[in-house]
């Protein structure tokens, strides 16, 4: 199953700029899953996860966020807002002409999903986290931070999937084909003949001041009424185990039980979503009325 890859011009500062995502499954689908990726990454992460959730007759909509993959690098490094990403989302969801949709968010993905989600008239009808929360460790933040302001520059595909191995050792265990799958579509070739990470260097940026207190966002977290699963790893540095209790106790949807939660073992920030039992998990909670 190959998806249609597609695009759509979104305004913002700086004027209009192209947002690529892929386009999975049938096209008048009951219902649409829009899954997004983590700070560094791209829509390519969720290709096992898209093809599974299609294959049950899901429309499955993967953008690239501004600045990644095949989407446009916006204007300014400044740019890169919790408002763009939500102004891009916004706009992708209305090209889809749907009512409703599913939001599958890791990391950076579940942040916007949750900005999203607690907007008056949202039209999230259900949520899953995978590794983010209403409070984000400011240490685990200062170490993505310190990654994406180096200059990676790597000279084939092997030195790039055998960084990928180390560094995101926490995404699980992952096969020899998935590894190798991150790696083709995670760099790109530069001037120098080079491989490069394939999003704006500008990105890491926004992480030049270092972050010294924990993220809190109880404020978006009390405003949040649909269903919500909240996924963990079990190692996680960045989602702590204390925080998801938290979240089972507080906030509209508790009284209703429409907060749950499931911890991956084996893994830490984020599960890659690429194993049959988690993909599993994902798939249950979104068929399940």
């Amino acid at each position: 199953m190959e998806p249609k890859l597609k695009q759509v011009d979104v305004i913002g500062r700086g004027g209009f700029h192209k947002l690529a995502y892929a386009d999975w499954g049938p096209p008048k689908a009951e219902r649409t899953v829009v899954c997004v990726h983590g700070v560094s990454r791209n829509g390519r992460d969720f290709d096992v996860l898209a093809a599974s959730l299609a294959a049950q007759g899901m429309r499955v909509i993967v953008p690239d966020l501004p600045g990644r993959g095949r989407s446009e690098w916006l204007a300014s490094p400044s740019h890169y807002t919790d408002r763009a990403y939500v102004r891009a989302m916004s706009t992708l969801i209305a090209r889809l002409d749907v009512e409703q949709v599913d939001w599958v968010g890791t990391s950076l993905g579940g942040h916007i999903g949750m900005l999203v989600a607690s907007e008056r008239g949202t039209p999230v009808r259900r949520l899953v986290l995978n590794d983010f929360g209403a409070r984000v460790s400011a240490a685990a933040l200062r170490k993505i931070g310190s990654y994406l302001t180096r200059s990676w520059r790597f000279a084939s595909v092997d030195e790039v999937e055998a960084h990928l191995r180390d560094v995101h050792a926490p995404f699980g265990k992952l096969s020899d084909a998935q590894w190798r799958h991150l790696a083709q579509h995670s760099a790109v070739e530069d001037d120098a003949g080079l491989l490069r990470f394939h999003f704006d260097p500008g990105i890491g940026l926004r992480f030049a001041i270092p972050i010294l207190l924990d993220v809190i966002l109880w404020h978006v977290w009390d405003k949040i009424v649909c269903p919500v699963l909240i996924l963990r790893g079990e190692d996680s540095d960045l989602l702590a185990r204390s925080t998801v209790d938290a979240m089972l106790k507080r906030g509209p949807g508790v009284s209703p039980g429409r907060v749950t939660a499931v911890e991956f073992p084996n893994c830490g920030h984020a599960p890659a979503l690429m194993d049959d039992a988690q993909i599993g998990v994902i798939q249950n909670y979104l068929l399940t009325d």
